[in-house]
């Protein structure tokens, strides 16, 4: 296949009228542009298991615990769409519709809006909202980017809809000026194996009911699905024999962990060398807040003062200003946790 080869999506249901439930049961029909990055093991919300779960509809891959997050982003899209044809000059608009590849019928793409570019050809506008923080994600060594499991998403709808354009809006603030867009062009090369292994996943994983292994690189996000799929431990089970392969696992979590406390050490090591060479700076300098070494180096030593009061000083307060002592000195509680062992009684 090629990007000129001629090919219309095909519309599998008005999506106008359609309740949520029905809409998560037309969307376990195949693969979503938004399950792309899953299936390639990029994605930093779920895994290709989540996912598999997913689409049989044994675990529902809804983030429940951040419905808020989700649905903000939902309330927020026709806003970020205005504020894209706002400072772009694009028409954009939407066509309520999941559409399938007509090739791969497994391909699935519910697209938030389309826009209208000044030569009549058509692309694919993708609406995200993000924290001040996170939008640092969009940079790459101070190059603009698309985060790579967004990327995934926007060239899985090309893949679907054939065409050869995708933006992307995302708000990271509460003002017009804090968006960042960004777009990116088909390429046939990334497209051709994404489709090889989502066709992989859904004939060889999902239709085959095989799930998948763990193959990402994030532990945190596996053991957040392990919790989600493994239920409430049982007391009462027997130990699990591992397997010689399994084990090698073990072997290797161990080795690791003393690779660790070695590194830990020498950190420490580290951390003891600087601070006394700090102090030893500290002693040429004297009095002095500043200092320049030999190959230019400038050093600093700057005092700050914060205003406080000692015990003592509290203690005089109470005894010859009461009332000011009273109206404005406040207590906090703080619990320290420690467990002691008993004595060993004398025999």
């Amino acid at each position: 296949m090629t990007a000129e080869t001629a090919y219309q999506p095909l519309a599998l249901v008005d999506t106008t009228q359609l309740a949520r439930p029905e809409w998560l049961e037309y969307r376990r029909k195949g693969i979503g542009g938004s399950d792309a990055a899953a299936v390639l093991g990029i994605s930093p919300f779920r895994t290709a298991r989540d996912l598999y779960y997913d689409k049989l509809n044994i675990v529902t891959a809804d983030d429940q615990e951040n419905w808020v997050a989700l649905e903000v982003g939902t309330l927020l899209e026709p806003l970020v769409a205005q504020i894209f044809a706002k400072k772009t000059g694009l028409k954009v608009y939407q066509r309520k519709c999941m559409f399938q590849h007509p090739l791969y019928p497994w391909m699935l793409a519910d697209l938030d809006y389309l826009v209208e570019l000044p030569d009549g050809k058509t692309a694919i506008l993708e609406i995200k909202t993000t924290n001040y923080n996170a939008r640092d994600k969009w940079w790459y060594n101070g190059e603009e980017i698309v985060p790579v499991y967004y990327e995934s998403q926007g060239r899985h709808y090309m893949a679907v809809m054939n065409l050869d354009r995708v933006y992307f809006c995302c708000l990271y603030g509460n003002s017009e000026d804090e968006v960042l867009i960004r777009h990116i062009d088909r390429d046939m090369a990334y497209e051709m194996e994404l489709i090889a292994l989502e066709q992989d996943f859904w004939e060889n994983r999902v239709l085959a009911k095989s799930p998948p292994p763990y193959f990402e690189d994030d532990g945190d996000l596996i053991m957040d699905s392990l919790r989600r799929t493994l239920g409430p431990a049982d007391a009462d089970a027997p130990p699990v024999c591992l397997t010689k392969a399994q084990s090698a696992k073990v072997t290797r979590f161990l080795e690791l962990q003393e690779e660790k406390r070695l590194c830990d050490a020498s950190t420490r090591q580290i951390e003891q060398e600087m601070q006394r060479l700090k102090a030893l700076i500290t002693e040429d300098m004297g009095t002095s807040c500043s200092a320049i070494a030999a190959d230019g180096c400038t050093v600093t030593w700057k005092a700050s003062r914060t205003p406080g009061i000692f015990k003592d000083g509290l203690e005089r307060l109470k005894a010859v200003h009461p009332e000011i002592y009273s109206e404005y000195v406040t207590f906090s509680e703080r619990r320290n946790f420690s467990i002691k062992r008993p004595k060993p009684e004398a025999a």
